[in-house]
């Protein structure tokens, strides 16, 4: 799509994976901050106000999303047999990012939006889907 609109926030969390060997020592309890973008795609503008979707709007709805999670640990907010990995999280944003913009702002969006959370500055994950009549 060749327009686009992306806004940027962050969240600590803590987590682990349950002593699952897998996951070698992040198995345990750890803590991280994730820098979390969101990218907002159309194929057109507004026809009246020649944006992608508010900003205002989508820095707002974003902040209020990552509050749920921000400096909680995720052990205590999902059932024991998920592991909250960073390519789960990016779909969890997303589809609170898709709840909010269907019911609080119906209409004003339609396109793609894309989370991409970053652990590092060498290692992200993301997750992107649709939203709106597409």
């Amino acid at each position: 799509l060749p327009y686009s609109l992306g806004i940027r926030d962050s969240i600590m969390i803590a987590h682990s994976f349950r002593n699952n060997t897998a996951f070698g020592p992040a198995q345990n309890l750890h803590g991280a901050t994730y820098t979390v973008d969101v990218t907002f795609k159309s194929a057109k503008l507004h026809t009246r106000h020649n944006w992608v979707i508010d900003i205002g709007k989508a820095s707002t709805a974003l902040s209020s999303i990552l509050s749920k999670y921000n400096l909680q640990n995720l052990d205590e907010l999902f059932d024991e047999s998920i592991m909250t990995t960073t390519e789960f999280m990016c779909r969890i944003i997303f589809d609170d990012i898709q709840h909010t913009l269907e019911t609080e702002y119906p209409g004003e969006f339609n396109g793609v939006v894309h989370v991409k959370l970053w652990e590092s500055h060498k290692a992200w994950a993301s997750f992107e889907g649709c939203v709106g009549l597409m």
